[in-house]
C-alpha cells in the first residue's frame, strides 16, 4: 500500500521547533501516512504576532509548494495563529489545515466551554480574532497568557508547565471544562497537563494531523469557488 504524504509545515525558520513539531506529528499520524517535514525558508525565527506573521508569509506558502511537488496530500500549518491560512488554501489543491482552528473543532467535540491557554499578551488579540471568525466565541470566552516566549517553552528555567497548569486551573474555576494549547511548540505538554489536571487538553498539532488524514482520504480539498480561487499572481512565488 502506497503511504498517504502529508506535510507538516513550521511557518517559523526555527529547526530545533520543526523538530519538535516533527516528532508530535509523527505520534499522532497513522502508520501508513507518511510526514514531510519542512519550515519556511525565510522570515522570522518566531511568529510572535501580526508583524511576524506577515513576514513569514511568503516562506511558508514556498514550503507548502515543494512539499506538494513531493507528493503531499494535505498540509499541516503548524502556527496556533493560522498564519496564511487563507493564502495557503487559496495557492493548494490540497487540504489545508490550521492547527489553531483543527484544536477548537476538536475541543468543541469534548467541552461545552473551554479556553486557550498561549504564549505572549500580544498574541492574545489575534486568537480572539480567530476564535471569533470561526464561530467559538461564546465557547471559547478565555485565552490567557504565560508570557513565555515561543523560543522558551523547553527551557527548565521558564517554568512553562507549572505556568500553564495554573492558568488552566484559573479558567477551570472561571468555567473551563477544557483546555486548548495555544501554540505549536507546546505539544509536549498536553499528555502530561491531562492527566495532572483531569480535563481534556488539546494540542492543535495532533488535532490538525488527524484531521488532514481525514480529509485527504475522504478527497475533499478547498473550494475554488470564490474566496479560496486559485490566485492569477501564484508565479510570483
Amino acid at each position: 500500500m502506497t503511504a498517504m504524504k502529508i506535510s507538516i509545515i513550521n511557518p517559523n525558520t526555527t529547526t530545533s521547533m520543526t523538530r519538535e513539531i516533527g516528532a508530535a506529528a509523527a505520534r499522532s499520524a497513522a502508520p501508513d501516512t507518511e510526514l514531510l517535514v519542512r519550515q519556511s525558508p525565510r522570515g522570522p525565527e518566531a511568529i510572535e504576532g501580526p508583524f511576524d506573521g506577515a513576514l513569514c508569509v511568503p516562506g511558508l506558502l514556498e514550503a507548502l509548494r515543494d512539499a506538494e511537488d513531493d507528493g503531499a496530500m494535505a498540509h499541516v500549518i503548524a502556527c496556533f495563529d493560522d498564519t496564511g491560512l487563507d493564502a495557503a488554501r487559496s495557492l493548494s489543491r490540497r487540504p489545508v489545515i490550521g492547527v489553531g482552528e483543527a484544536a477548537l473543532h476538536m475541543a468543541s467535540l469534548v467541552a461545552q466551554e473551554f479556553c486557550v491557554v498561549t504564549t505572549l499578551s500580544r498574541s492574545v488579540p489575534t486568537l480572539r480574532m480567530n476564535i471569533l471568525r470561526y464561530g467559538f466565541e461564546r465557547r471559547c470566552p478565555q485565552v490567557l497568557a504565560s508570557d513565555i516566549p515561543v523560543l522558551d517553552l523547553h527551557r527548565p528555567e521558564s517554568g512553562a508547565r507549572e505556568k500553564l497548569s495554573a492558568l488552566i486551573v484559573r479558567a477551570m474555576e472561571n468555567g473551563a471544562e477544557a483546555a486548548v494549547l495555544g501554540c505549536a511548540g507546546m505539544a509536549d505538554f498536553a499528555a502530561e497537563l491531562r492527566e495532572r489536571l483531569g480535563l481534556p487538553v488539546i494540542d492543535g498539532v495532533d488535532a490538525a494531523i488527524r484531521m488532514a488524514e481525514m480529509l485527504a482520504r475522504s478527497g475533499l480539498a478547498p473550494s475554488k469557488r470564490l474566496g479560496w480561487a486559485y490566485p492569477s499572481r501564484a508565479g510570483l512565488l
